[in-house]
């Protein structure tokens, strides 16, 4: 009897379909759906030899392309993902280097992707005659975890106008501790290596650079001024920050007077009505001694007033100082007349609207001699570059 027949037969013979039993599907969590997209990209690379590209004719092909895109912008996917990335796909491949124009045209830095935007092209841009010979990758940051809340406050330092994003005009400017925008994505110095002169005889360094999206790079320093000279700008310190630069006083430096600035505490409501109202003013005396007989004095407004901020003032000509505040902030210039106790009309000219975090900038820049590339923004209250 022919076994095979039998067991046919039987379940042929099934009409409650018990025996019709199908396999139960297996449920996937967000790992392994992680995991089974990227395989799909693997997959594409061992067919073709090659990344998926954006093709306009297999719409298949530029989901593949987009899903990898998306990947390499988050850290920690790139970091669950690292033991699978048979091809190094997560990581752009590197094409070969021979000028400077190589790089900005296939950002081999592979730093970010780009946002399309164009905001910020710059026509000069540093060239450079001979390339190092190691090249920068990104890759996920492990200890992502110690530098998250720095981006946190820096975000928060920007909606609250404590920090600026600002016009990036030299190396000089890159420094550990400092925040930059590339791209449209923030980066952070985390650490500066030794300086030293590179093969073009210019002073270079390894860095440490910690993008927000939780990735970093080594990348040098001089390459990195080149990818900010291109599509950067720069974020600038907090306004408790600005003055430090001019506290490295030692017991040589001759103190030359004081830069203050003054709040008027007049009632007269042309007066205490006006937001951000300052005088910006220069002594070479005790500012209390200056100011104990405002109320009577026209400069004041003839009422008292309180000291906001006081900077003391070494090794410069302090009254030219105070005239180029004066100059900067010329067109925000409080335009009153005030009276003195025998009728005499007086024009003060050394009240300004204008928030005193903008003051603190201002002053930086003009001991910088950076102010000649800046200007005040009256409508957003803000200092921009020129």
């Amino acid at each position: 009897m022919d076994k095979n027949k039998i067991l046919d037969d039987i379940f042929n013979d099934d009409p409650e379909g018990i025996l019709n039993v199908k396999a139960k599907a297996v449920v996937k969590n967000a790992d392994d759906r992680l995991l089974s997209s990227f395989e799909e990209i693997n997959s594409f690379y061992e067919q073709h030899n090659r990344e998926p590209e954006p093709s306009n004719k297999d719409i298949g092909e530029y989901k593949l392309y987009s899903r990898l895109k998306s990947l390499r912008e988050d850290g920690n996917k790139m970091m669950a993902l690292e033991p699978y990335d048979r091809y190094d796909l997560l990581v752009p491949t590197q094409v070969e280097i021979n000028s400077i124009d190589d790089i900005f045209s296939d950002d081999s830095l592979d730093i970010l992707d780009d946002d399309g935007l164009g905001l910020f092209d710059f026509k000069h841009i540093p060239k450079e005659t001979e390339m190092p010979d190691y090249i920068a990758k990104r890759k996920p940051c492990k200890d992502f975890d110690q530098f998250e809340h720095l981006f946190v406050k820096c975000q928060d330092d920007l909606r609250n106008r404590n920090r600026e994003i600002t016009a990036f005009k030299n190396e000089q400017q890159i420094d550990k501790g400092y925040f930059f925008v590339l791209k449209g994505v923030v980066l952070y110095v985390a650490d500066i290596g030794v300086r030293e002169l590179d093969k073009n005889k210019k002073m270079n360094a390894r860095l440490r650079v910690i993008f927000e999206n939780g990735t970093e790079s080594d990348l040098l320093l001089r390459s990195l001024s080149a990818e900010l000279y291109k599509n950067g700008r720069r974020i600038t310190e907090h306004v408790d920050k600005f003055l430090d630069n001019i506290h490295n006083i030692t017991e040589k430096d001759k103190e030359s007077g004081h830069i203050y600035v003054l709040k008027s505490k007049s009632v007269k409501p042309e007066i205490a009505n006006i937001h951000n109202l300052y005088k910006i003013g220069y002594s070479t005396t005790d500012i209390g001694q200056r100011i104990k007989n405002a109320s009577k004095e026209p400069t004041y407004l003839m009422s008292e007033v309180e000291s906001v901020a006081v900077w003391k003032s070494y090794n410069m000509n302090t009254h030219k100082f105070e005239q180029l505040i004066h100059n900067f902030f010329g067109h925000v210039c409080l335009d009153i007349d005030i009276y003195d106790e025998k009728g005499k009309r007086h024009t003060p000219r050394e009240w300004f609207v204008v928030p005193l975090r903008v003051i603190n900038q201002a002053i930086t820049l003009i001991n910088s001699g950076e102010i000649v590339n800046y200007f005040y923004d009256k409508k957003s209250e803000m200092i921009k570059s020129k």
